[in-house]
């Protein structure tokens, strides 16, 4: 989940917090998720055999759930991490050293919103859930495409939302507060995340791309899941929760702090019952 909403190059403690936050959920996504992600880089392994694979560049790279699956996927491979953000950047290569992968991991501190880096030439772009945080992703398309060699490939992964992990009925509150927290996400994600959620199959064409195959992928995770899961939970519906202010009634709000910060049984780390639900999709395609 390699989200990139925090803010470049700013050090002031609100987007300090907000960085460490970002890292510990895209750690914990990684955990929680890693059945989701071995799957897609088998398939994607499968799609790029017989096609020389020595250079791989994760766009986005978070804390390195994608690059460091790639690294030991493709044997032989470097891996060019790229992201914004210097912290996540220095959790990835503390990964990368305790796998001892170090010396085929190497990290590139850009913001493709102000221009692209100078990179060598790839044969493999791993873009999972960054393209939507992008200002303008058909210009990075345009980039990425002159980036690869001829008949290498790009996978883009994207998510239509966030997870949901609450049963309907939550034994406090009102029935339906997942539901009705996604809604208000989604009426405030048309000015903030425009291109959440896109068809970015017609997009990849136009940027000169042959569209190889798409597939989506069906995350449904029920107990016992492992305990990592409620601070997956927790991680995720707090970064939600900074949104919601003005978009839902204080019952509800006062009934989603509860499940964030409660350590009786109401709170989500004490949940018995909660579930991971998600469908991301992923788009294969060549340059030709």
């Amino acid at each position: 989940m390699e989200n990139h909403d925090h803010q470049h190059g700013q050090h002031h403690p609100a987007a300090e917090t907000d960085e460490a936050a970002m890292a510990e959920l895209l750690d914990l996504d990684a955990e929680v998720l890693h059945s989701y992600l071995s799957e897609v880089t088998a398939w994607i392994h499968e799609l790029a055999a017989g096609r020389p694979t020595r250079r791989v560049l994760d766009l986005g790279s978070g804390t390195g759930a994608g690059a460091l699956t790639l690294v030991q996927r493709f044997d032989g491979a470097d891996v060019i991490a790229l992201d914004m953000s210097a912290r996540l950047l220095d959790r990835l290569r503390d990964k990368a050293r305790v796998l001892g992968v170090a010396d085929r991991v190497r990290t590139v501190q850009a913001d493709l919103d102000a221009a692209w880096p100078a990179i060598d030439a790839v044969d493999l772009v791993w873009a999972s859930n960054s393209l939507h945080h992008m200002a303008d992703p058909d210009r990075v398309l345009t980039e990425v495409f002159a980036a690869i060699h001829p008949g290498g490939l790009l996978a883009v992964a994207e998510m239509d939302s966030i997870p949901r992990f609450l049963p309907d009925d939550l034994g406090v509150g009102r029935p339906g507060l997942e539901a009705r927290c996604h809604a208000a996400l989604a009426e405030g994600r048309a000015d903030e995340l425009p291109h959440l959620g896109s068809d970015w199959g017609p997009r990849l064409s136009q940027a000169g791309f042959t569209i190889e195959a798409e597939r989506p992928f069906a995350i449904d995770l029920t107990p016992p899941l492992p305990a990592s899961t409620g601070r997956y939970a927790q991680a995720s519906l707090r970064r939600v929760r900074s949104s919601l202010d003005g978009r839902m009634g204080a019952d509800d709000l006062a009934t989603l702090d509860t499940l964030l910060d409660s350590d009786g049984p109401d709170g989500v780390l004490q949940r018995g019952d909660l579930t991971v639900r998600a469908t991301r999709t992923v788009w294969v395609a060549s340059r030709p």
